[in-house]
């Protein structure tokens, strides 16, 4: 690998040779500015703007514009003479735990690489006093025109330094929160939980860039005078009504997607409603205290039949008797009226036929007066 800076650890009054290699590389796809008429390259050139001409490389220098316009340049020669301890050199201030460091802080990564073989030793003696101290260290180093904070580690048998942002220059999170109370329930944390355990753990080594894939994918159709391929729709995302029930989905989702079991059955899902409702059974097993309850009403029925019909035989036994009673009542009254005055026997006649008791008695016995009469 090609290092871009040489130069020293200062560790105390021990000085260790170093090269700086980039540890990253970027993969991303760049592009051209084209003319699209006829695909033309666009380019940019370097002019003048007093002399309205095109200039080189080596007539460009450096200048620092001030608030009022006024460009006042500086040479490389200024900036040789500048009073940094740190112009080739990685002094390390001070060892602290990696956990003091501030992931926000976090630059580009940096191996350093031992100078030679003299400074083998120094830096293997570096590496495992890191190792053993459990911590980092903390160093000031200037590169590109400038000084900066860098933080050195170790991985695996080398030192690795990440350059780190001044902490001034690592802005505040204000405003970026929200700024009304908002109540957690433990439900909804024990759902948050389920769904964080259910994703699990991934190997960072198994991710990788999907769209660089596709547009390689369409740059190589493009080469080879084919069509490009159609990219998948989208998955349409749903307004999130209720929070438990997208938690609940969620976390049902993630265990499909893994094939895991749900434990205990699925997850109930539950709609956003203002009021609650009896859930409707549509099918399945009735519930414990259904079917008690039908079984009751079926032993229930045949008792009140049971009791409908001895109803009603004592009723129509007391209507029976009750018309014979009157019947007998009135075939006694129709002689005595006929043994008696002829007036009276007509009158109990007459009302006999008002009261709707048409029985054969009856009958015979209204009869009777009007033939002895006749006689």
């Amino acid at each position: 690998m090609r290092s871009i800076w040489n130069g020293a650890i200062s560790f105390g009054l021990v000085s260790i040779p170093i090269k700086l290699v980039n540890a990253t590389e970027s993969h991303a796809i760049s592009f051209r500015q084209i003319h699209t008429e006829d695909n033309g390259r666009i380019r940019y050139r370097k002019v003048c703007e007093l002399e309205e001409r095109e200039v080189g490389q080596a007539e460009i220098g450096k200048a620092y514009e001030d608030a009022d316009g006024t460009i006042i340049p500086i040479t490389d020669e200024d900036l040789s003479h500048l009073p940094i301890p740190t112009a080739r050199t990685i002094e390390i201030v001070a060892f602290v735990p990696g956990d003091r460091i501030d992931p926000l802080q976090m630059g580009s990564a940096y191996y350093l690489a031992a100078g030679g073989a003299p400074a083998a030793k120094p830096y293997a003696l570096l590496r495992e006093a890191l190792k053993r101290s459990d911590k980092v260290a903390v160093a000031k180093f200037a590169l590109r025109g400038r000084e900066r904070l860098g933080m050195l580690r170790v991985v695996g048998e080398a030192i690795v330094m990440h350059g780190l942002l001044w902490p001034d220059e690592v802005r505040t999170p204000e405003g970026v929160a929200p700024d009304t109370d908002v109540t957690i329930r433990d439900k909804e944390l024990d759902l948050a939980d389920a769904l964080m355990d259910t994703l699990g753990e991934v190997d960072l080594d198994d991710l990788h860039d999907e769209y660089r894939e596709a547009l390689e994918e369409v740059i190589a159709a493009k080469a080879a005078g084919e069509a490009p391929p159609e990219a998948p729709a989208p998955a349409a995302g749903g307004q999130v009504l209720d929070l438990m029930a997208a938690l609940e989905n969620s976390v049902r989702a993630a265990r499909e997607s893994r094939g895991a079991p749900a434990p205990g059955g699925e997850a109930e899902v539950r709609p956003l409603s203002r009021g609650r409702t009896a859930p409707k059974e549509t099918g399945g097993k009735k519930s414990t205290s259904t079917t008690r309850k039908t079984a009751a009403a079926k032993k229930a029925a045949p008792s009140r039949k049971s009791t409908s019909k001895a109803t009603t035989k004592a009723t129509s036994g007391t209507k029976k008797t009750t018309t014979s009673k009157t019947t007998t009542s009135k075939s006694a009254t129709a002689k005595s009226g006929t043994s008696g005055n002829p007036a009276r026997s007509t009158a109990a006649t007459k009302k006999a036929t008002a009261a709707k008791a048409p029985t054969a008695k009856a009958t015979t016995a209204k009869k009777t007066p009007s033939r002895k009469r006749s006689a």
